[in-house]
């Protein structure tokens, strides 16, 4: 990735690279002395190649900064999410065996410079902290990242003698999205990342003109893969948001004439409500990528009727960063029905329970294969060998069908199954029945234990802001209009704040179902 770099700043370096919403803008060229800068730092500090140098950074430009200096130091990359704090964070550092840690001093109102104090004597290996954005006094032993850059560490012959890494060496360390109690660490060679993105650069025929506002954090595979090293890789532009927000959003795309976006599906939703207003339109966006859920028809077809935007579906994993997607110039005619077809160089099939092909319309696990799939879960093998079998075919546990063509459907995980009466249910299908109901904002679906079926559906819903009651009899009478089957409809209805989500915007069911089980042992239906 370090060459890749070298090469986008020798042909690209007075073209921009790096905007975010704080005021600060780079060129390759100026990205390029930042990250000398902190190279030089962190090499006299001790880092060698191969340590890991962990950072938690919203969306904002130090985090390419970082991200570059580490390439140049020859450190291995280790984002993570903001997410992670005091006991989850200590897991990671210490599975990560992280030398050095970088983040704000503060976040959203927490005191990440006094957690961080608080647990370096639990992280042996972490011999630095550096906070971003530090004003008092420091007394916890941290170093400034503003003073770092501001003394103008010269480049000493040591960090142009660094031993050279090879492709197929680790290079980044990305945490699994976490709908699961249980986080794993990602492992990933430079050869897996380049050949992910150039793939997906040819795939949507990006050119370096292309300019990419990114909402989804940097350190989750969207973010880290498609947001710094895509438009990298082509000397084109990335455009940053700290915090996402709707109607700020639309003016930076506008501001900064972005031709494309990616994130989670409920980003696209909220832009889309945002839109609807009438109050503002995108001049310049040509298609938004989702990833992370499916994408219902309803949003395809009113995004491109209604604001000429081509939503196209992206299927991927953190452990084979994406394999699959609808290309955009066959977006409309899908409208939905597919997650889209391999990406040239990688093969994908689907299985039963034997490893053996199903034909096309049977419901079966994807599998994939390429130079993008991960090397394994650090420290983990025997997940690793759960997933990951001797010929190169990483398991996704994802359910889904193709078609004749190599389109393949993702219909939910083998955990989204809900078994009810023994009759195989699929919680997304029918999360998907209740889009566009009347009073409802957002909606996720679980199965409810049964004594007697096994499993029942349970609907989470959250009411829109000042909208009439939303009941379990308004949703059936929805469906009904819609003729969704009865075996379809929820049985039972749970009102909620805000459908808990990961960073990249997954449902956190684990959450929802564990919530259901206080509900129902109070025996009242919310």
């Amino acid at each position: 990735m370090l060459d890749c770099w070298n090469r986008a700043l020798t042909a690209y370096g007075e073209k921009e690279f790096v905007v975010d919403d704080r005021g600060n803008r780079y060129t390759y060229k100026e990205m390029d002395s930042a990250a000398d800068i902190l190279a030089a730092w962190l090499v006299q500090s001790g880092i060698s190649p191969g340590d890991v140098v962990s950072y938690q950074l919203p969306p904002r430009s130090e985090f390419v900064v970082i991200t570059i200096a580490c390439l140049k130091a020859g450190a291995v990359l280790a984002p993570l999410g903001m997410c992670f704090m005091d006991e989850e964070l200590i897991e990671l550092l210490n599975l990560m065996g992280s030398k050095l840690h970088i983040s704000p001093a503060w976040h959203r109102n927490t005191n990440r410079g006094l957690m961080l104090a608080n647990l370096r004597n639990s992280v042996p290996s972490l011999e630095e902290v550096v906070l971003l954005d530090r004003i008092e006094n420091r007394k916890d032993g941290s170093v400034s990242f503003e003073e770092i850059m501001s003394c103008c560490f010269p480049l000493q012959a040591p960090l142009k003698t660094l031993a050279k890494p090879h492709g197929n060496d680790l290079a980044v360390l990305l945490c699994t999205s976490g709908t699961t109690r249980k986080h794993r660490v990602v492992m990933l060679t430079h050869n897996n990342v380049i050949f992910s993105e150039e793939g997906f650069n040819r795939g949507f025929g990006l050119t370096g003109d292309d300019i990419i506002f990114m909402p989804a954090p940097l350190s989750h595979a969207t973010g880290f893969h498609h947001g710094i090293i895509s438009p990298m890789l082509l000397g084109a532009k990335l455009v940053l948001q700290e915090r996402f927000c709707c109607r700020p959003a639309v003016e930076i795309m506008n501001r900064e004439k972005c031709t494309y976006s990616m994130g989670a599906t409920p980003f696209a939703y909220d832009i889309l409500k945002e839109l609807d207003k009438g109050e503002c339109r995108l001049e310049h966006l040509r298609f938004y990528l989702c990833g992370g859920a499916p994408v219902p028809a309803e949003m395809i077809d009113k995004a491109w009727k209604d604001f000429g935007i081509r939503i196209c579906e992206v299927y991927g994993s953190t452990e084979s960063v994406p394999h699959a997607f609808v290309r955009p110039e066959e977006a409309i005619d899908m409208a939905g029905c597919w997650s889209g077809r391999a990406m040239d160089g990688v093969e994908i099939r689907v299985v039963d329970g034997l490893g053996r092909d199903v034909p096309a319309g049977q419901i079966g696990e994807e599998i994939s294969r390429g130079p993008n799939v991960f090397v394994g879960y650090l420290n983990d093998r025997a997940s690793t060998d759960s997933v990951l079998d001797d010929d190169g075919w990483y398991y996704s546990g994802d359910l889904c069908i193709s078609d004749v063509f190599g389109n393949i459907k993702i219909v939910g995980r083998k955990k989204d199954l809900i078994v009810r009466g023994g009759e195989n249910l699929n919680a997304n299908n029918i999360n998907n029945n209740l889009e566009g109901c009347p009073g409802i904002r957002d909606h996720a679906v679980v199965g409810m234990p049964d004594e007697r079926l096994g499993e029942r559906i349970c609907a989470y819903v959250v009411p829109e802001p000042g909208s009439m009651e939303v009941s379990k009899e308004i949703i059936i009478t929805y469906l009904k209009e819609k003729r969704i089957p009865r075996r379809y409809w929820p049985e039972r209805m749970e009102i909620i704040d805000e459908i808990p989500r990961t960073e990249s915007g997954k449902v956190m069911k684990y959450l929802l179902m564990e919530e259901l089980k206080k509900r129902m042992s109070t025996g009242v239906e919310m």
